[in-house]
């Protein structure tokens, strides 16, 4: 089985249909997944800057507008510090977006592509493999699809 010597962390929200893609991905690509429902567990600092860090991206980059409650807490000002950002994303869960996925070959903000999971894992689903709106990721020879 191929998620016993390769362990997948996946901070997903099950609401999100880009997360419940990436969660399919890499359950049919045979792994068990640390499946971390973000939005019960809620985020600590220390585990949002490691995640940040290891994706390379800011706090800006991921904070999600749609659907949130970032412009009423004024967190779209381009003043507001990243420091700031990561506070209030620990107050309020939903502001980050998702999902993160982590593997020992990186972690990665899987949005807006959900095949961007690919590049995480040692094996791929077998093909050929659609997302749940029927878009196709991997063909019948098991080779990505572009998108």
């Amino acid at each position: 089985m191929a998620g016993e010597d390769f362990p997948v962390t996946i901070f997903h929200n099950p609401e999100c249909g880009t997360s419940r893609n990436v969660l399919a991905i890499i359950e049919a690509a045979g792994y068990r997944p640390n499946v971390v429902e973000y939005l019960v567990a809620g985020w600590t600092r220390l585990q949002l800057l490691t995640l940040f860090e290891a994706a390379g991206v800011s706090a800006r980059e991921v904070l999600r507008e749609k659907n949130t409650s970032a412009a009423a807490l004024g967190l779209l000002d381009p003043d507001v510090t990243d420091d700031q950002l990561v506070e209030a994303m620990v107050t309020h869960p939903v502001l980050v977006n998702r999902p993160f996925v982590t593997t020992p070959k990186g972690t990665r903000l899987c949005r807006p592509d959900s095949a961007a999971v690919l590049d995480l894992l040692d094996c791929w689903p077998a093909g050929p493999f659609a997302k749940e709106d029927g878009t196709p990721l991997v063909d019948a020879d098991g080779k990505r699809v572009a998108g």
